[in-house]
């Protein structure tokens, strides 16, 4: 297949499609590269990419480095990732200031949906399937907990060590990137760096994402080809045990609450409708991404 600037241009906005959907806990851009055909292209693109692509350019020139590495492919995607990302962070910035109940209910349906999606995926049950899912979802819980202190102040390395599994999380169909950055309580942290321009928190969470990217995400792709329904088990009980984080109602103390005891407008109605359409837009992708296959 010939590409030109046309295919680069479907490229970039294909980019945009899984920026939107990284920034967002539920929905993975590595699912969205699935619906969108650009998945293989992708995974091999990242999984190319070693040491030996810098010996190349020392002694063959940048073309020969460029073309390797499949540059154009690269950038047209991060270009349409970035502003994607960006417009998307605001726009959330904007809604946990201004409407977190809502928000965070959107978000609760999306991980409902998550969980569905992710189920369905473990092709084979047995007891040790069982033992890892309810062990990660206390280590998920547990993590959600800590984090509501660990919120207060966190530091580079710490943002550095969330890049890295974020971003492993990101190229794989069923699981974001995003949702993993909610359970390790990141997820707002990072959604105000962004908006307020921090760069030192921003170029360690890229630092970090990019060695995700290029390490940590083939030990996963390693796991799903050698026992997937055992990897999908793991995630899934990272995925229940975020349930706790992305519950919209809490106290003062950050504790979950009943909408009932919330202290103000609770939203009950308008919540139970976007925990609904969060779960239908999980639902529909996953119905679309059969279709496609």
């Amino acid at each position: 297949m010939t590409k030109n600037l046309k295919y680069y241009i479907a490229v970039s906005l294909k980019g945009m499609a899984m920026g939107a959907a990284d920034a967002v806990p539920g929905i993975s851009g590595g699912t969205i590269a699935l619906l969108l055909g650009i998945y293989e292209e992708l995974i091999s693109t990242i999984g190319n990419i070693n040491l030996s692509l810098f010996r190349d350019l020392k002694e063959h020139g940048i073309n020969s480095f460029w073309k390797k590495i499949n540059g154009n492919f690269l950038l047209s995607l991060i270009i349409g990732m970035g502003i994607s990302l960006v417009t998307f962070v605001k726009i959330t910035a904007y809604l946990f200031d201004k409407h977190p109940i809502l928000i965070w209910s959107f978000f609760f349906g999306l991980v409902l949906a998550t969980i569905y999606v992710l189920y369905k995926l473990i092709k084979s049950w047995n007891y040790i399937n069982l033992i890892f899912v309810v062990a990660t979802t206390f280590i998920s819980i547990y993590i959600s907990g800590i984090s509501i202190i660990v919120d207060i102040d966190i530091d580079l390395i710490y943002i550095l060590i969330c890049g890295i599994i974020a971003a492993s999380a990101m190229i794989i169909p069923g699981i974001s990137g995003a949702l993993i950055l909610v359970i390790l309580g990141l997820y707002p942290t990072m959604i105000n760096a962004i908006n307020n321009l921090e760069f030192d928190k921003i170029i360690t969470f890229a630092s970090g994402s990019i060695i995700g990217l290029l390490s940590f995400s083939k030990i996963i792709k390693w796991m799903l080809s050698i026992n997937s329904s055992l990897t999908y088990s793991i995630l899934l009980g990272f995925v229940i045990g975020s349930l706790s984080k992305v519950w919209p109602w809490k106290s003062e103390l950050e504790q979950n609450i009943l909408p009932s005891s919330y202290i103000g407008e609770n939203y009950l109605f308008y919540s139970i409708i976007l925990i609904s359409i969060g779960f239908l837009l999980i639902f529909l992708l996953e119905k679309i991404q059969k279709l496609n296959n």
